[in-house]
């Protein structure tokens, strides 16, 4: 990053000197303009955006000292240092107390400056680098408090505690929620929609558990309220047409009781667009409402027995389930062959929730390919077949999860033994197994390197810790299997994106 630099001195060839006598590409600095009194500097800085003033005392119109108390007024990070050819304690007192970052006499000593100037970027990145970290810390606990209290994990006082705290404004009556999928780049998609909505005090943005941007809006008039957020998020998704986002809009909800339902509201409707493949935007009331005015109620499917069957990894149970439905929603009168079209895809819609909820992954290719062969049939008979087909499917990704039993065994070693010294070479001689295969065998079941495993899991005990303990964070890595404090500083940041110490900050 390079840091702007503004020079200030009567003398003209002492502003040619400095623009000559440092290399400032080099030293990570840039000058972006001089002048040769006080108020000239003043006025430019009104415009100009500047880290470190170079400035002299003894100048016409307006001194230095007098720059630098009204120049701070516009930059108040400002860097300052003095050049003078006055060698008096009062001037260096006052510069001083002004915070200066050094006080150099004239002729300039070249070392002496290229010194001061070193430090003060140091400084500046060290600030610049403190500012991001405090940023980012301050978005992890949004989010975490936000997901939290809409998945009704925080008690009321606790969550408008840390509201309060984080500079969210709910006061109002209801709220409506939105979730924006980016199909790339989600990171800078989130950024640039954060940095948009910034303005608006009646909403809120966070990174949910699934990296789905969300935006909170809170409103006294729900209609008008619900105009505006559709408004907005119409011009979000005209700005970022270059990078597509599917938009799904909750339902509105009473505050603050009621704002998860419309959270939930908003996610489950992303999951349609896997149904209305040409939407890019989908608001759940106007789904429901559409399903309300279909033939078949879709209550009359007892969702929790499937999600039973499903966790119990019963086929054939689970198959028998879907041929009585069928059967049963078959002898409805006037039932259509599209009002059974939509039964599968809200069947194949529940298999997706209800296999990402067990696994905390998603299977889209399996899934996608379904809802493929649902569009295409034309026959009650094509669209069973294809529901007994994902369905057998969807238990066979949780059957497949049962792994070898020396894995098995391993990871059982490993949660009792993590703040042991663990290798391949010693595991593999424990269990009569040669290590590379040992490491080929547990990276194919676990699909993680032996070693990114353990460091995980120790880096999850060590948040445990930090959580639960007081104990000194050099304690709690040694405790978790960390004999070098920095490599265990390494590992936390690499998984967790701070520090131990900012981590129990957030706490």
């Amino acid at each position: 990053m390079m840091f702007r630099v503004f020079l200030v001195d009567d003398e003209p060839f002492i502003i040619e000197g400095l623009y000559d006598i440092i290399d400032w590409a080099e030293a990570g600095l840039e000058i972006v303009g001089h002048a040769s009194n006080g108020q000239k500097a003043l006025d430019a800085l009104q415009e100009t955006s500047v880290d470190i003033l170079l400035t002299d005392i003894s100048m016409p119109v307006m001194t230095g000292l007098d720059l630098i108390r009204h120049a701070r007024t516009v930059h108040p990070d400002l860097k300052v240092i003095v050049l003078s050819g006055f060698d008096e304690f009062t001037y260096l007192k006052e510069g001083m107390q002004l915070g200066i970052e050094n006080y150099l006499l004239k002729p300039i000593n070249i070392q002496e400056l290229k010194a001061t100037l070193h430090n003060t970027v140091e400084k500046l990145n060290t600030f610049e680098e403190t500012r991001q970290v405090q940023a980012y810390s301050k978005q992890i606990l949004k989010d975490n408090t936000l997901h939290r209290w809409l998945t009704h994990q925080i008690a009321p006082l606790e969550f408008y505690e840390r509201a309060d705290l984080l500079g969210m404004n709910l006061d109002r009556a209801y709220m409506i929620a939105s979730v924006l999928r980016a199909t790339s780049d989600a990171a800078e998609v989130f950024e640039f929609i954060s940095d948009r909505v910034q303005s608006y005090d009646w909403i809120t943005s966070f990174f949910d558990m699934d990296g789905d941007v969300v935006l909170l809006a809170a409103m006294d008039d729900a209609d008008c309220g619900r105009t505006d957020m559709t408004a907005l998020l119409q011009q979000l998704q005209a700005d970022l047409k270059d990078r597509p986002l599917r938009i799904s809009i909750g339902s509105v909800e009473l505050l603050p009781e009621q704002a998860g339902q419309s959270y939930a509201a908003a996610k489950k409707a992303q999951e349609y667009f896997w149904v209305y493949t040409e939407l890019n935007m989908i608001d759940y009331t106007e789904l429901a409402m559409n399903q309300d005015n279909r033939k078949v109620d879709f209550s009359i499917i007892d969702w929790p027995v499937y999600a039973k069957l499903i966790i119990a990894k019963d086929q054939e149970n689970l198959r028998e389930q879907i041929q009585n439905d069928f059967k049963r929603i078959q002898a409805l009168p006037g039932i259509t062959p599209h009002d059974f079209q939509n039964i599968a895809f809200e069947m194949i819609i529940h298999f997706k929730l209800e296999i990402k909820a067990i696994r905390h992954t998603e299977e889209l290719d399996a899934y996608n390919h379904a809802f493929h062969q649902i569009r295409s049939a034309v026959t009650l008979e094509e669209l069973e077949t294809a529901i007994l087909e994902i369905a057998h499917t969807t238990i066979g990704f949780l059957i497949s999860d049962v792994r070898s039993p020396i894995v098995q065994q391993v990871l059982k070693y490993i949660h009792q033994s993590y703040a042991e010294e663990l290798s391949l070479k010693m595991l593999g001689a424990h269990y009569h197994i040669h290590p590379v295969y040992l490491g080929q065998l547990f990276h194919k079941e676990i699909n993680e390197t032996f070693t990114e495993y353990i460091n995980r899991y120790r880096i999850e005990k060590a948040k445990e810790q930090l959580k639960t303990t007081n104990l000194k964070v050099h304690v709690i890595a040694k405790d978790v299997g960390y004999s070098e404090l920095g490599y265990f500083y390494k590992q936390f940041k690499k998984y967790v994106g701070i520090s131990p110490t900012d981590y129990r900050g957030l706490l």
